[in-house]
């Protein structure tokens, strides 16, 4: 039978994980409103984007009349001989099951595309140290985001491959506090890669956040655009009805909304109706500027989603934690109950015994 001391010195330090637990989820819980906040914000902004750009294709010639090219390199298929990949993962573990599917789903992405020249961006820690130990770094390293949108206007650094799959960026620490900014930089390398004809193609796997209990871990292509407002999705991966259960329920007791609201009307009603725009510069070239927005606005989707949906695991993990220690303390507060109770139940039989000794 264990010693009732050490098993009361066992629920006390069950009791103090499960207040940090506790915390931790409420801590999560606020972050991820705070992050569904900032994500609606942004939608009215990308949803007018896109639809002037969907009423730009109707009213400018993107593609040339006798060979059938697109105008803006943005739009040209080519053979995907070297392709890069940008895989979204968090900082900070203690989020379940969140970081760890990303980079399955990265590896069987990778798995499909053997072969072909693979470039990795890797944005967040946990993304970053699982791949930096299975995949070389590239031998001239992409710089932080922070240099690139000191000198964006410098040419691509090329040098010899150190593998066929290597790490040619590692972006840590600008999940805390998601910028345009940071987006647009990592975004305008890309293109002067890709128009550079570097790569051919750029895909991005991150988890898709729509609401606590609408989720889905996607690789999506982002380059070259082959539809504008349509996403181009190359493997999803949905939640389950139990992890859907389990969100649920820690959504209900944490206070958290468990649907989003839609963006703005007016934005996405813009360029729908059948009448004649007026640009005041031709519809060509405000094509040809706002395009490279479009790619940004895709990788700035991304993060922001990647953190909502980093939040919302976390809080699930917390909750199951909490529960689980709740459980732990009943399970052995019952041991320590049934301990004590055959200790009392020994000491009256060892009286009773010297009693009728006696």
């Amino acid at each position: 039978m264990p010693n009732i001391l050490d098993i009361r010195r066992r629920i006390r330090s069950v009791i103090n994980t499960r207040q940090i637990t506790k915390a931790m989820k409420m801590v999560s819980a606020a972050k991820l409103r705070r992050a569904q906040e900032r994500a609606l914000a942004a939608r009215p902004y990308a949803q007018m984007l896109t639809n002037v750009l969907k009423s730009l294709v109707a009213r400018a010639e993107i593609y040339d009349p006798e060979t059938g090219e697109p105008k803006h390199p943005l739009l040209a298929q080519r053979d995907e001989k070297n392709i890069l990949l940008i895989v979204v993962t968090g900082d900070k573990g203690l989020a379940g099951a969140f970081n760890a599917n990303i980079t399955k789903a990265a590896m069987r992405f990778l798995e499909s595309k053997a072969g072909k020249n693979t470039d990795i961006e890797a944005i967040g820690r946990k993304g970053r140290d699982f791949l930096r130990r299975r995949y070389p770094a590239a031998k001239v390293q992409t710089r932080s985001l922070a240099e690139l949108a000191e000198s964006i206007e410098a040419e691509p650094e090329t040098a010899e491959r150190a593998a066929t799959i290597q790490v040619t960026g590692e972006h840590v620490g600008v999940l805390g506090k998601v910028e345009f900014a940071q987006a647009s930089a990592l975004a305008q390398n890309v293109i002067q890669r890709y128009c550079c004809e570097e790569i051919a193609a750029v895909y991005v796997v991150f988890n898709e956040f729509k609401s606590v209990i609408a989720q889905r871990l996607i690789v999506e292509q982002i380059l070259p655009i082959e539809q504008i407002g349509e996403q181009a999705v190359r493997l999803a991966e949905e939640m389950t009805e139990e992890e859907k259960k389990r969100a649920k329920e820690a959504a209900v007791s944490a206070g958290v909304g468990l649907h989003s609201t839609a963006a703005a009307e007016p934005a996405s009603q813009f360029g729908t109706a059948q009448v004649d725009y007026i640009y005041e510069q031709p519809p060509a070239d405000l094509f040809r500027a706002l395009l490279p927005k479009y790619v940004s606005i895709q990788i700035f989707r991304a993060l922001m989603e990647s953190v909502a949906a980093e939040h919302a695991a976390r809080m699930t993990a917390m909750d199951s934690a909490t529960n689980n220690a709740t459980d732990m303390i009943d399970s052995l507060t019952l041991i320590m109950n049934r301990a004590r109770q055959a200790k009392i139940t020994k000491e009256i039989i060892e009286i009773v015994s010297g009693a009728a000794a006696m």
